[in-house]
């Protein structure tokens, strides 16, 4: 029999995990909801900005970025310090009610700006949870893959607002509706965001009643916690990894439909930002899961920034590879796909990586700091690549190629995580507890959700 606070599992962490994955999944879909179709939007919303301008199209992505810079510390600190009830309840109500007024004025370009800057305040408050949300309510031999599939409904969400959208609005220059359906595509979506809102308030809860594993939380303060994490070596070459990575993975996704046009592609499909996503669900499932069964975080962090680097090149290079306009698309939609896969599933590990090495500094600090800094990088290559009509996309994606050699390079030099490589080893665990068997550490299977 367990002690009232010994470690135990509730199957109530499943119910969590789908909640918080379907607010991840909405905030995602809103981010992305006009790059897939800019060309469409351009139509659209013709006459209702300069779209040689910083403020077109392109800017409803990119906000995102802008405003996670802003945001992303005060919100880890929220979250940090009064827990992810809050934290997610805050993103929640944001979310729900600027996808609604989204989809309300949806014909007014100034208006889904204004919501879609309310949407990118919501998203750091959704996205800096996500290790937290882990740590609390998930055993230790689950965390790489709960947070495997936290990053799965984003990838989701992405792919939804990439392959889903252009069928909601015309997409099709050659047919009579090209450019409308926006109405109905905005509203449809605003809809479903404010059933994930409704559900997180009413479902999700800070904690369970007895922790999920054995393991004694020291942790520092917020500000403690982020100046500890600028010491620590392998938490630096995480942050450059993720510099590089996500801001990659931001710029392509932003400009899926110049990509698209650079290919020689007429019709907006969304299909070289689908594969990418595609692929990214295939690996944030198998790669975390893989993570946690062979207990390596190092080594397949090595596997997916190698994999990035054919990923980038394809895209980088396609025109050059291929004579024709179909061949430089079919290896654009292959290179797209691979990038996705590799990439996107570093994610989730890196997450779970950081947060393991930078211990005993608070788990949203050293996620929030990955996100950031790839925020920024993001932000940078998508106005550089959109600039003068994305006069220099081809530039940029040259760019990232050289740069995802040095990231392959980068992540050599990592060591493995501590908690991975002492078995039972958890550098939480005090000295008196570190004798505690796999029952103690991983927590025995609760029954349900008694006493929250």
């Amino acid at each position: 029999m367990n002690s009232k606070n010994s470690p135990k599992v509730y199957p109530y962490r499943y119910i969590i995990l789908a909640i918080f994955m379907l607010l991840s999944l909405v905030i995602q879909i809103q981010w992305l909801t006009h790059a897939a179709v800019a060309r469409p939007a351009n139509e659209f919303y013709q006459g209702q900005f300069n779209p040689n301008s910083f403020f077109n199209i392109d800017f409803l992505a990119m906000s995102y970025m802008v405003i996670y810079i802003l945001i992303s510390f005060p919100a880890s600190y929220i979250i940090d310090t009064y827990g992810i009830k809050i934290g997610l309840s805050i993103g929640a109500v944001l979310t729900g009610i600027f996808a609604l007024l989204k989809g309300i004025f949806a014909a007014s370009f100034l208006m889904v700006v204004i919501a879609q800057i309310g949407l990118a305040i919501a998203q750091p408050f959704i996205l800096n949870a996500i290790t937290a949300v882990t740590v609390r309510w998930f055993p230790l031999r689950e965390r790489a893959l709960a947070a495997g599939m936290a990053a799965l409904s984003q990838y989701l969400g992405i792919i939804i607002a990439m392959l889903v959208t252009p069928m909601l609005i015309g997409s099709d220059p050659a047919l009579p509706d090209y450019g409308q359906g926006f109405e109905k595509m905005l509203m449809f979506y605003g809809l479903i965001s404010v059933l994930a809102a409704v559900l997180v308030l009413a479902f999700i809860r800070e904690h369970p009643p007895t922790p999920p594993s054995g393991e004694v939380y020291k942790r520092l303060s917020f500000r403690k916690g982020f100046a500890l994490m600028l010491k620590n070596r392998n938490m630096l070459i995480t942050i450059f990894l993720f510099f590089i990575g996500l801001g990659i993975f931001n710029a392509i996704s932003s400009l899926t439909d110049a990509l698209a046009e650079n290919s020689g592609v007429a019709d907006s499909d969304g299909l070289i930002g689908g594969l990418m996503l595609i692929g990214g669900i295939i690996g944030a499932v198998i790669i975390p899961l893989l993570s946690d069964k062979l207990r390596k975080r190092k080594l397949f962090l090595v596997i997916c920034m190698a994999g990035m680097v054919p990923g980038v090149f394809g895209l980088a290079f396609a025109d050059q590879i291929a004579s024709n306009a179909d061949s430089i698309y079919t290896i654009s939609m292959i290179s797209s796909f691979i990038l996705g896969f590799f990439v996107m599933s570093a994610g989730p590990i890196g997450f779970q990586y950081a947060a393991e090495v930078s211990y005993p500094a608070p788990e949203s600090a050293s996620q929030s700091i990955l996100l950031w800094v790839g925020q920024i990088t993001g932000m940078v290559f998508v106005a550089g690549m959109s600039m003068k009509e994305n006069a220099y996309l081809g530039d940029f994606m040259t760019i990232f190629a050289g740069l995802s050699i040095l990231a392959l390079i980068g992540v050599l030099f990592l060591k493995e995580s501590p908690l991975i490589e002492s078995g039972v080893g958890n550098p939480r665990l005090t000295s008196g507890q570190a004798g505690i068997g796999s029952r103690g550490e991983e927590g025995t299977e609760g029954m349900g959700m008694e006493g929250t």
